[in-house]
């Protein structure tokens, strides 16, 4: 790396060359070859409740070689801090940007690589100020409604853990992906992904802000972190690269924790599977009820008896929505299942495991004490945070899983896109965005594991920070509005990059014909464990399923046996 300071800093290394810009905080960041890449604004603000972040002044830059490359340092004021620190850290192959705050307030809204200041000459005035990225399309991992991954710079993208199928917030079906962009200029990509310490992962979303001739970054906190004292804020990885899966690889496992002690993956895994809801779906129109109030042993001993019958040999069968009699304390209700107990050990006989359906979040049935709140007091999500609930959560985890209870083998884990999102809220513990869901998962995981340790823990959030915590990603419900073989091939590339060495669940409902869900079947082996929802007809079309038509099921699974079951 090629290191000089007159007449302006000047940075040249293998994948970028940097000048300092004399006039404003900035850099001007190229390529190799001279084009113009982006122009990084380096006094980012950290809005609190006390107010918005502005700076008034920069000091003077310190730059400190190291064996891997040169960090450069400033100090800076604030209205609202008592201080500011930036880094700047520049490798041969990628850039870490990084602010600490000093003093006391509750983060809303932090602004990376972009802010407000005052310092700037007349000419360039007194306002806030953003980056540049001059490059071609901007990467956005997360799936939504749209099914666009690739999106021009001028354009918003975002990536959260929340949504639902509503106008501006169907991105509900990874809870979430990395939190990582990646802007491609030619044959040129680089990442513009958030990486924190653990514990410091308390943001609920991270936005890309779009604009014609300026963007930058927003992390929400939601009023939800307090610091007192010296804060780092989460840092910007920015590595270069040729590809966007790729280089989200390379991101991920900068936020990957060990999994200290964590059992190898079992075999049974990895057989095929089949999951009630589908056929739960597609009987509800017939019987004119709900989905959810279809889940009955009745009918499950019929789809059991269906698969023999069809000479479909599933390795697990999922339980789904609602076997609950509350969703939140996961008893049976036994008006709809009087003997479930007896259903499983039946399907162990038969050589097939059982997975039971968790909808995250939901508090029915759970004392308000024990829950989330929102800012009227009114509880809206279980709060894992919470030392009762959880105790509670644990006696009931060993009831579904225990030899002397069900002795059921894992869970499937739904509608983590609930998870709390709002300012105002109140709960027992600190723990927020991210931070939550780690609890959560980890709530589910630990008693899971310590009554069966090949306990299968099955849910679909991506990302590397959580990985310790799940054993299979489950791709998750398909979007009917738009091609199914795509959009799930977007996803399992995602799941692959984010967390390589964790299975996929490759799903299988809801599909808008029989066409499109046969070629969904026949690639499920080369995504990842092939998922059977449907046995007679689909929910969404009235086409009959025929032997022929589930004789290519039986080939697809047929292939994935003769892969070898891939375990990562």
């Amino acid at each position: 790396m090629k290191y000089t300071q007159t007449p302006a800093l000047r940075i040249e290394a293998a994948a970028y060359t940097l000048v300092m810009d004399e006039r404003r905080p900035s850099v001007r960041i190229s390529l190799p070859d001279g084009a113009r890449l982006m122009k990084l604004f380096l006094v980012s603000s950290a809005h609190s409740l006390n107010g918005i972040d502005v700076t008034a002044a920069l000091g003077e830059w310190r730059a400190e070689r190291r064996a891997d490359g040169v960090v450069l340092t400033a100090e800076a004021d604030s209205l609202i801090w008592d201080r500011k620190t930036v880094t700047l850290t520049c490798r041969e192959n990628s850039l870490t940007y990084g602010m600490s705050v000093e003093g006391k307030g509750r983060l809303t809204d932090v602004e990376l690589l972009s802010g407000y200041y005052t310092g700037a000459n007349q000419r360039h005035s007194t306002s806030r100020f953003y980056s540049f990225f001059d490059v071609d399309t901007v990467f956005d991992p997360e799936p939504d409604g749209r099914e666009r991954y690739f999106n021009p710079p001028g354009e918003r993208a975002l990536i959260d853990m929340g949504g639902v199928p509503i106008p501006g917030r169907d991105h509900w079906f990874f809870t979430p992906p990395p939190f990582c962009f990646v802007l491609r200029k030619g044959n040129t990509c680089v990442t513009l992904g958030v990486t924190a310490a653990p514990g410091r992962h308390t943001f609920s979303e991270y936005e890309y802000i779009g604009g014609g001739t300026g963007q930058g970054l927003i992390l929400r906190y939601d009023g939800e972190t307090a610091v007192d004292g010296a804060y780092a804020l989460p840092e910007v990885q920015m590595i270069f690269g040729q590809d966007e899966y790729g280089l989200l690889g390379d991101f991920s496992r900068l936020e990957r924790l060990p999994d200290r002690g964590r059992p190898a993956p079992a075999a049974w895994w990895t057989r095929p599977i089949f999951c009630g809801w589908g056929a739960q779906s597609a009987m509800s129109a017939e019987y004119k009820e709900p989905a959810p109030a279809l889940s009955r042993q009745a009918f499950y001993e019929r789809f059991t008896a269906s698969l023999d019958e069809k000479r479909i040999d599933p390795g697990t069968i999922v339980i789904d929505d609602k076997w609950q009699a509350a969703y939140g304390l996961n008893t049976v209700d036994t008006d709809k299942w009087p003997d479930m107990k007896g259903f499983i050990r039946r399907m162990h006989e038969r050589g097939r495991k059982v997975l039971l359906w968790l909808k995250a979040w939901d508090p029915e049935g759970v004392d308000t004490r024990l829950c989330v709140r929102d800012w009227k007091d009114r509880p809206i999500a279980i709060d894992p945070t919470n030392p009762e609930y959880r105790r509670l959560f644990a006696d009931a985890c060993q009831h579904m899983l225990g030899a002397d209870g069900l002795d059921a083998d894992g869970f499937k884990i739904d509608f983590t896109a609930r998870i709390p999102a709002c300012a105002g809220c109140r709960r027992y513990g600190a723990s927020w965005g991210l931070e939550l869901m780690r609890d959560y998962l980890t709530m589910v995981a630990e008693p899971a594991k310590a009554c069966k340790p090949d306990a299968l823990i099955m849910c679909h959030c991506p990302h590397p920070y959580l990985a310790d915590q799940f054993d299979m990603i489950r791709l998750n419900d398909v979007n009917t509005g738009r091609p199914v073989n795509p959009q799930m091939l977007h996803r399992a590339k995602v799941a692959r990059a984010a967390v390589p060495d964790r299975l996929i669940d490759t799903d299988n409902w809801p599909m808008p014909d029989k066409q499109s869900w046969l070629d969904y079947v026949r690639i499920q082996p080369d995504l990842g464990v092939p998922s059977l929802y449907y046995l007679w007809h689909m929910d969404n079309s009235p086409e009959a399923i025929t032997d022929e038509d589930l004789e290519i099921v039986r080939q697809s699974w047929a292939r994935w046996e003769r892969q070898g079951r891939h375990i990562p």
